[in-house]
């Protein structure tokens, strides 16, 4: 049972003969009649147990976008249900209305419809209906959780999506389909034009010069129909936090505006998610699908706390594919020690595919290297103390200390992405907004080399 605010204000009102009569009996009687009235009301109230609960609504959502749904009451009872809903589902599926007031005639139904804003990627479900039926009077009411099993995959934002047709753009450039004609350097033989000044001698075709008495080069165009393998990390290099979001989100963004990219450049595209093992694979998505199956998968995506296992890279690839692939590490390169592992496995990857590894630059700490991150402001309180104070960044010396840490964070991505290099692949650094277009940036000057 459950009581509204009509009936506490109705108890309230007690007050007055209470005072005016100068008897506690008087508020005392009224208060009685008030509970007899409300005990009525539950009696009259229809029977949440003979009301249905039918929802539609779409599997998936983009986190910040907007979708709808309907809730569908039913009443099969055999008085007119006026009730207060509310669907109980996680905050952060961010649904709106919280509660809906229906009134249903027995024998019909009613329809509600439901907004969701979800702002946190992953599944969310709700714990039911909870559906509470007041009586004619309004002072009371049955109440009971109705099962509506209702679940919400809520995939990335994919707000990378902006640079896609820009890139996109280019590819067109590379495969001769603009109205300049731009040829990429591939190696798969297009057509046949005359030799302009500028152009490559080597790509001159002396057969055909023969036969038209003029000189006649070669066009190409980049190959088609080849695999691209991304890797993303879920180990604990993707649950550290750079601009108030994981890592592992700058992965997913990148992810996503790669595989949208190969995919309408015709190559096969497929996703392995992993940390100490092989968490969820994604295999041979195409066009019209790889951002909805990226998408799907990596909304479930959580950072762990276990080290990825990147000794197991080189047989998933082999599992994939066994001719020459562009593979893309979605980690991070911050110092020898953190990422150790993944550079032992670089030659490996190196001698047959084209790799491409990232390596996420936190802006603050190139704020802190340049002075501009106010020291005192950002430290957190520490014990009083030398020592303290120096880490806590008050005064100079705690300034000088802060940026000769940043500068040494900066040193060691440098010097960790040269020995990725070194190894043979091509380290792509910069900020969360950064590294999505520059990777599909480094796609597209390998499929321009001829390299994929």
């Amino acid at each position: 049972m459950a009581v509204s605010g009509r009936f506490v204000a109705l108890l309230a009102v007690a007050i007055v003969p209470t005072v005016l009569l100068g008897s506690a009996w008087a508020g005392v009687a009224w208060d009685a009649v008030v509970v007899l009235a409300a005990g009525l009301d539950v009696l009259l109230a229809a029977d949440p147990r003979g009301v249905r609960v039918e929802r539609r609504m779409p599997r998936l959502a983009r986190r910040g976008s907007t979708t709808e749904g309907t809730l569908v009451l039913v009443n099969d009872g055999r008085r007119a249900l006026r009730a207060v809903v509310r669907d109980m589902w996680e905050p952060s599926a961010g649904h709106a209305p919280r509660r809906i007031r229906a009134t249903v005639p027995a024998g019909e139904r009613r329809t509600a419809r439901m907004r969701f804003a979800p702002f946190r990627r992953g599944r969310r479900a709700t714990a039911g209906v909870a559906v509470r039926a007041f009586g004619p009077l309004g002072l009371a009411a049955r109440q009971r959780v109705l099962p509506a099993p209702g679940e919400l995959v809520v995939t990335p934002p994919f707000r990378s999506r902006r640079h896609l047709p820009s890139r996109l753009a280019r590819l067109r450039e590379l495969d001769g389909e603009t109205t300049l004609q731009l040829r990429g350097h591939g190696t798969e033989f297009d057509s046949l034009r005359d030799y302009v000044r500028g152009d490559d001698v080597r790509s001159i075709d002396w057969r055909a010069t023969a036969r038209r008495q003029d000189l006649v080069v070669r066009t190409w165009r980049p190959e088609r129909d080849r695999r691209v393998v991304v890797v993303v990390d879920a180990g604990r290099a993707g649950a550290g936090r750079v601009d108030d979001e994981p890592r592992l989100d700058t992965f997913i963004e990148s992810a996503l505006l790669l595989g949208a990219l190969a995919a309408a450049a015709g190559d096969r595209v497929d996703l392995v998610v992993l940390d100490d093992t092989v968490r969820d694979r994604v295999h041979g998505a195409t066009r019209n699908d790889v951002v909805r199956r990226f998408g799907e998968r990596l909304a479930l995506t959580e950072p762990g706390l276990a080290a990825t296992d990147w000794s197991a890279v080189p047989a998933v690839v082999d599992s994939v594919t066994t001719s020459r692939a562009f593979v893309v590490l979605l980690s991070s390169l911050d110092s020898v020690g953190a990422s150790a592992d993944l550079l032992a496995v670089l030659p490996r990857l190196t001698r047959r595919h084209s790799v491409v590894v990232t390596s996420i630059a936190d802006p603050a700490v190139a704020r802190m290297a340049s002075g501009a991150l106010d020291p005192a402001g950002d430290a957190p309180e520490r014990r009083d103390g030398p020592v303290s104070r120096l880490l806590s960044g008050s005064g100079a010396g705690g300034d000088v200390y802060r940026r000769a840490a940043a500068e040494r964070t900066l040193l060691d991505a440098e010097g960790v992405g040269d020995v990725a290099r070194r190894a043979g692949a091509e380290v792509v650094r910069g900020g969360p907004a950064a590294v999505p277009p520059a990777v599909a940036d480094a796609y597209i000057r390998a499929k321009a080399a001829g390299r994929l």
